[in-house]
């Protein structure tokens, strides 16, 4: 598509969401309260990553009953990892499907019902994904895949616009590769405007590079707030992960943990990691980055459901603490899952039954205690 095809669609799309943009204006007064957010101090979200949206072409409506469950245990944040596809069709990226946005909608509204914060991410972008099957096109390298990028952003920005920043937040692209910051700092760029030209007060979020592991301090200019990750060592994190290559061979961890590694030139060593590494790697960095008016969230973290409960209960509570230090909020990569704490199939956990589903009890406390 066009630049000048890619307009004329931004302007067939700026009907579509007048028609369905989201009423709020009705709402009961009694809605929880839920703290002001700026890109310079985020508040101390904490919650989880809902995965309804994540994958396939349409991906399920959220569960309201998820909100809730969130809400009564303490936590006031969700963050949406979610496909295009769910809402368009290949090769078409500018045809928007509205009921799939309607369970966006019904989502937000499930948000503010419960007092839960709202973070929108494109987990799978148009010309970016983390995961496998790989984009047809390249966002970092092609600019009709940015185009539609931006068509994208700006389509969930009208619709959303008007809802405070204290309900909901744009996180721009999860996990970036290892890419030139050039490149990064010119999508990013592009997809700001995109959503400012249409809600200019927007909060948005922008992960770290490398996964999400790197701040970037050349796109403080653009006020807006950053995200980071929580999994490193990914030898903890992800062991015997099955889309992680050779997890399935790594001894089993510990917590601390050492480990020995080759490098590219085949020679060994060492890595040693500890609550002392996690400070020095994890929040150094970006305690620099929020000194420059940055707002900082750990958008993702968590382990794998195959690492021994106890060493990831120890893990965690060494995170937590670091981040309970540095003021940040964190988002639990996910709430029921292999992750979580709901029927997370972990083999050597005394689950406690509840609602039906299978509680990890114990890393519930540790959750709610930080």
């Amino acid at each position: 598509m066009t630049r000048r095809q890619f307009l004329g669609a931004t302007l067939s799309a700026a009907a579509i969401g007048a028609a369905g943009s989201v009423q709020v204006a009705g709402a009961p007064a009694t809605q929880p309260a839920l703290r002001d957010a700026s890109a310079s101090h985020l508040p101390r979200w904490r919650g989880f990553n809902l995965l309804d949206k994540y994958q396939g072409n349409r991906g399920r409506p959220f569960h309201e009953e998820d909100f809730a469950l969130i809400a009564e245990w303490g936590f006031s944040f969700v963050r949406l990892p979610m496909s295009y596809l769910c809402w368009t069709d290949l090769p078409d990226w500018f045809q928007i499907r509205e009921q799939p946005l309607k369970d966006i909608d019904q989502a937000v509204e499930f948000g503010r019902q419960h007092g839960v914060h709202v973070n929108l991410n494109l987990h799978r972008a148009p010309g970016y994904c983390v995961n496998p099957p790989k984009e047809p096109l390249d966002l970092w390298t092609d600019d009709n895949a940015l185009d539609a990028c931006a068509f994208h952003w700006s389509t969930l920005a009208k619709r959303y616009k008007g809802i405070p920043n204290s309900r909901v937040s744009f996180d721009l692209l999860n996990e970036p590769p290892d890419i030139p910051v050039e490149q990064y700092v010119h999508v990013v760029t592009r997809l700001v405007e995109a959503i400012r030209n249409e809600d200019e007060s927007r909060l948005i979020i922008a992960d770290g590079l490398k996964f999400g592991g790197v701040p970037v301090a050349q796109l403080a200019d653009l006020k807006i707030a950053q995200s980071t990750r929580g999994y490193a060592p990914g030898r903890v994190s992800h062991y015997q992960a099955s889309w992680v290559q050779d997890a399935d061979q790594w001894p089993e961890p510990t917590w601390p943990i050492d480990y020995t590694i080759k490098d590219k030139d085949g020679n060994e060593h060492t890595e040693h990691w500890d609550k002392a590494r996690l400070r020095k790697q994890q929040i150094d960095p970006w305690k620099k980055l929020e000194a420059q008016g940055v707002g900082v969230h750990v958008g993702e973290w968590g382990a794998h459901n195959r690492t021994p409960h106890e060493v990831v209960l120890a893990w965690m509570a060494d995170d937590l603490d670091l981040w309970r230090e540095a003021n940040w909020g964190w988002s639990l990569w996910n709430l029921h899952g292999s992750f979580g704490v709901l029927d997370s199939g972990r083999r050597d956990v005394d689950y406690e039954t509840f609602r039906s589903r299978k509680l990890d009890r114990k890393m519930l406390e540790l959750l709610r205690a930080n």
